[in-house]
This record gives C-alpha cells, sequence and structure tokens, in this order.
C-alpha cells in the first residue's frame, strides 16, 4: 500500500463516468472533534463552507461518493461514519442509527452547520432520518438513497448485503479480496470495485488484507429492529426525497406506501438500471436528482 494516494484515483472515477478531466479536484480530508474524546473524519470537497452532507452505507466511507462529488462540482463535506474509514471505532462496536445521528449532528454542526441539504444511503440514510428528525435546524432537505426503516422487517430485504458485509475477517491477499468483492457485484466494473477496495481496505503487516469498518452491531442484542425509526419519518420537517434503485429489493413498494402515509409530500424516483448502491451503480442520475432537488 506504500504507493496508494487516495486522491489519486479521481482521474479514473471521470473516465469511467464519463465527465469531463479539468484536473484534480480540490478535495482535502479533515479531522472534526465530536467530543467525548472521538472523532469523525471526512473529505472536504471544493472551496468555502460545505453545500451538502453525504452519509454513506453501512461497511462503506466516504469515497463512495467520488463520482457524485465529481459530477456535482460543489463545495460539501463527505463524512466517514463513526467505524468506517478513517473515523474513530466505538469499543462496544455497537452503531445504530440513533447513534450515529448524534455524532454526525455535532460534525455538521462544526463543519457544515448551514448545508443546503444532506444526503444519506442505507445505513447513512437511516442515520440522516434521525438526524432529521431530531436536529431538523441541520436539515434543510433531505435525500434519502435506498432504505426506509422496513429494511429491517424482513431479513432477505439485506441478506445479500449482509452476507458480504459479515464474510472473512481477513483475505491472503489483494486479489482474493476482489474476487470475492467482484463476485458480490456482477453489474459494477472491476476497475470502480477495484478503487473501492483500495480506499475501504488496507494491508496489515503481516501481509494480509482487511476491511477499513468495524463490524457493525445495529443493536445492544443483536437485532436489526428499526421500527422507532418510522416515528422519525413521520417527524421529519424538511421536503424529502427517497431515490430506489430499480434492482434492489431492500425498498419494496409496502415501504414506500408507508413512508407515503408518513410523508404524503415526500418525493419518490426509481434509477434505471441500479442496485442498492445507487450512487456506485448510476453516479450521475444520482448528482442529477440531487442538484434538481436542492435548487428547487
Amino acid at each position: 500500500m506504500s504507493d496508494y494516494d487516495e486522491f489519486g484515483l479521481f482521474a479514473e472515477n471521470a473516465a469511467e463516468a464519463g465527465l469531463p478531466w479539468t484536473g484534480p479536484p480540490r478535495v482535502r480530508r479533515v479531522s472534526i472533534e465530536i467530543g467525548a474524546g472521538r472523532r469523525v473524519s471526512g473529505l472536504h470537497w471544493g472551496e468555502g463552507e460545505p453545500e451538502l452532507v453525504l452519509l454513506h452505507g453501512g461497511a462503506q466511507n466516504a469515497h463512495t461518493w467520488d463520482t457524485v462529488a465529481l459530477a456535482l462540482r460543489r463545495p460539501l463535506l463527505a463524512l466517514d461514519l463513526p467505524g468506517h474509514g478513517h473515523s474513530d471505532w466505538w469499543t462496544d462496536h455497537l452503531y445504530t442509527p440513533q447513534l450515529l445521528a448524534e455524532a454526525v449532528a455535532a460534525a455538521v454542526a462544526t463543519a457544515a452547520p448551514r448545508a443546503a441539504a444532506v444526503v444519506g444511503m442505507s445505513l447513512g440514510g437511516l442515520t440522516a432520518l434521525r438526524l432529521a428528525a431530531r436536529h431538523p435546524d441541520l436539515v434543510r432537505r433531505l435525500v434519502v438513497v435506498d432504505v426506509t426503516p422496513g429494511a429491517g422487517d424482513n431479513p432477505g430485504k439485506t441478506a445479500a448485503v449482509v452476507t458480504f458485509v459479515q464474510g472473512p475477517v481477513d483475505f491472503a491477499s489483494f486479489d482474493e479480496i476482489l474476487d470475492r468483492t467482484v463476485e458480490h457485484n456482477p453489474g459494477r466494473s472491476v476497475s470502480s470495485l477495484r478503487r473501492g477496495i483500495l480506499h475501504n481496505a488496507r494491508q496489515r503487516e503481516d501481509g494480509r488484507w482487511v476491511w477499513r469498518y468495524d463490524r457493525i452491531r445495529p443493536t445492544a442484542d443483536g437485532t436489526f429492529d428499526l421500527t422507532a425509526l418510522w416515528d422519525d419519518v413521520a417527524a421529519v420537517r424538511a421536503p424529502l426525497l427517497l431515490v430506489r434503485g430499480e434492482r434492489s429489493p431492500v425498498v419494496d413498494d409496502a415501504d414506500v406506501a408507508e413512508l407515503l402515509r408518513r410523508q404524503p409530500r415526500a418525493r419518490v424516483v426509481v434509477v434505471d438500471g441500479a442496485g442498492h448502491s445507487v450512487q456506485g451503480d448510476r453516479p450521475i442520475e444520482l448528482a442529477r436528482l440531487i442538484d434538481d432537488f436542492t435548487a428547487d
């Protein structure tokens, strides 16, 4: 990993997405104190105060938004959630949306208090819902990507994701970790998955590879009951956009109906050809939706 440069792969993102390349973007890594000796890390894109806050899904990190950020060309803050990327790991390994939302609130209040919108995918989307409900002053618009509290109703909805995330703890080589990732993501290019692993894994001193995320405990008893978050959906006062991946099983029609019952003015958009990670499968389309929604 001695030649790995986390800011040296953006040209590949741009080329694969068909975006014009005018040179390296202005991106810097930031570390934000959130209290109790804990810190949250993130990527600050562009100059000036962030206009957007982006929250990744479980077992991901801030770099999952790289192509979206290149397409948006706006100042923004992409955070590593606690237990992920370069942010602190918590000793209890307990990363519920409720706990993550308080950590994110502290980070956003410090680094992006006037952002026009918060965008969250999967675990980041559930965190964003809680954030909007409990800290409405920090969330002026809310974009939730391919998740609702209904994700906890049926283990089958997230079975493929959970199986992959909870797989082997370490790998003998980079090729081994890449092969497993390619098998799990047949619709993605090998080059994009290779970039993702470089950002989301590291090589130990013994030569083996490990993921750059903690093993998530969704609740203290190990269950994944998200029912209480439906009340947070109802409490959101910011305009809300739900983006679904057409090929994703995580959000079904019943989930959408319940979300619209609790948020009748919410918008729902389905992105053709996208799976659960819409930002990876269709980043240009997602960037356009975010731009349009925040420009109203």
